[in-house]
This record gives C-alpha cells, structure tokens and sequence, in this order.
C-alpha cells in the first residue's frame, strides 16, 4: 500500500525549530538552480527516486491546478498543492543534491501541467528554492537560536518577512496559511504555558478556550499527529517491557493498518540499521583523531574525508554533519 510522504516534510514551528540542524544542516545554500529540462517520465512505484521514498506516492494534487487552468485562473488550493509537490521531493536533501531535485520537480510539472500554467509553476519553484536557502542564513542570527517563546516568535516573524520578499499576497496565503494558522495557535499555547502569571487552573481554562475555538481542519491535524506521537509512545513502552518487534507491529496494525503498520516496522529497521552505521563511523573517527593528534590539520582532514567515503556513499555523506 503507497502512502503519502506527508509525514517526512518538516512544516510549521517544527521546522523552525530544527533551523540550524535536521534538513537544514546539509542544504548547500549556494548551489546553482538547475535550468529547466525536458519532460521526465512518470513516478514508478518500484523505482523510487530516492530509496526512503519506496512505497510512497508524491504529496501534491496537481490536477486542481491543471483544473484552474481549464477554468482561466489557480485559486490558493492550486499555490498549497505545489508546495506540497515541492516539500516532497525537497525532503530528499541528503540522498540527492538540489540540482538533481530540482530536475525532477522541474520535470514533474512539465509533464502534469499545460504549458502556461508549468510556466508559472516553474517560476513558483526557483522563488521557492531561493526562499529555502534564504531561510538557511537566519541560522547566523544568535537571537533565533533556541526553544524559548522569544526565539520561536522571532523565527516565526523572521520566517514571514522572508517570504514576503518572495511571494505575493495570494501566493503566501495559499502556500502557508494552513501552517502559519498551525504555528499561531502552537505559539499561542506556549505563551500559556510559559505564563508565569497564570496558575494552573487559569492556563486550563485558556488552553480549553483555545481548543474551543480551533477551527475543525486544524484540530484534524492536531489530532493526527497526536496520534502518531501517541503510537510511537507505545511502542517504545512495548519494547521496555520487552515486547518484540510483532507486538510492535500487532499494536500498529490493529490502531492503523497491516500495510501501514509493515512499513513502519520497515522505517523502524532502516532508522536502527542508519544508527548502528553512524555509531560506528563515530567510534571510528574519535580513534582516527586520537590516533593523529600530531599530525597536520590537512592530513587529518584527508583521513577523514577517507573514512567517509569508506563508509557512506555520495548521497550519504552531507548528512554525516548533522552527527559530528
């Protein structure tokens, strides 16, 4: 069963706080925009683009803007299901560079769209790819950094001036108005919950207030990553109790799936199977610098750079920063 790749995209006040690691951490923020290029053929479901997105299907609904063009106009839903597009195959930074991704995107909207609405979509990436790496560079400003109320308020409005150096109006309400509406309300609990003026009993009732008055697409959103938090919080209880990995998959095949609850159990294996490489690359390199401490910085960064090709492949190594 080929499920949506949603879950892998880093939206909203998560995205703003990983700002300086996770995806970030190895986007090359100067890499040229690859021009335009021919039509690529369609997604195949057995030769993925990149290997994490096996059993997955592209995040974006471009008929509703092949639709608009039929009608003469793309209203928002149109601007949000591109960037759904975009933030699919961008979640692949890491296991291909941005020049290839971009050929892929580039392609994709060549070969669903007509022609003049492609031209529009085209232009919407480049603004986007830029926006991106715009986004890369608030990473140098210290008042950014951090998890305090003062720092994700401050990336949140940093994050919008950005934007509206990029996008207009109608652009920036149909790519980010359902995320921007997500992040208001995140930010409005936090300054409930890091109120020191308030007692308990007052942030309940505010906290109620605010659930109250969610509006019915955002509490579905809420709810659905609840309950993937909540089922990974399961799971990791079952494995300290000493349940096995069936349990694991019995507890999540009966709350979602067995198809779903087969590929979480595949994501679990590659996530452990990812760790156990990197725990190793990390004992290797600490014995490497200990083991030449005395020898020129050039040196050690040629043995290093060895010991990564030895052990990662091209796609794998940009990701090694995140780690060191």
């Amino acid at each position: 069963m080929a499920m949506h790749r949603t879950a892998r995209v880093c939206l909203g006040l998560l995205c703003l706080a990983l700002l300086g690691g996770g995806l970030f951490a190895w986007w090359p923020a100067d890499e040229p925009s690859a021009p335009p290029v021919a039509v690529i053929g369609p997604v195949s479901r057995a030769t993925p683009f990149v290997r994490s997105m096996q059993d997955t299907l592209p995040d974006g609904n471009l008929q509703t803007l092949a639709a608009g063009a039929a009608s003469g106009a793309s209203g928002p839903l149109a601007y949000g299901e591109l960037k759904r597009l975009f933030d699919y195959y961008l979640s692949a930074v890491g296991e291909q560079s941005i020049e290839t991704i971009t050929l892929q995107i580039r392609g994709e909207l060549d070969r669903r769209l007509p022609p003049e609405q492609a031209k529009k979509a085209q232009r919407l990436l480049g603004l986007y790819i830029e926006f991106k790496r715009e986004l890369v560079r608030l990473e140098s400003q210290p008042q950014l950094v951090g998890n305090g109320l003062q720092a994700i308020r401050g990336r949140f409005n940093a994050m919008q001036d950005v934007r509206a150096k990029y996008f207009s109006a109608e652009e920036t309400q149909g790519m980010f108005g359902f995320e921007d509406a997500y992040d208001m309300d995140a930010i409005a609990r936090l300054e409930v919950d890091q109120n020191p003026a308030l007692n308990a009993e007052q942030k309940k009732q505010q906290l109620a207030a605010l659930d109250a008055s969610m509006p019915e697409h955002l509490r579905k959103e809420r709810d659905a990553t609840s309950m993937v938090v909540r089922l990974e919080q399961q799971a990791q209880d079952l494995r300290a109790k000493g349940g096995s990995e069936d349990d694991v998959y019995r507890m999540r095949a009966k709350e979602l799936d067995p198809q779903a609850a087969a590929r979480l159990a595949d994501v679990d294996r590659e996530e452990a199977a990812w760790k156990s490489r990197i725990s190793r690359y990390l004992e290797e390199r600490s014995k490497l610098l200990q083991s030449q401490s005395n020898a020129s910085e050039s040196e050690r960064q040629a043995s290093l750079a060895q010991l990564q090709q030895n052990s990662f492949s091209e796609t794998e190594r940009p990701r090694l920063v995140a780690y060191e």
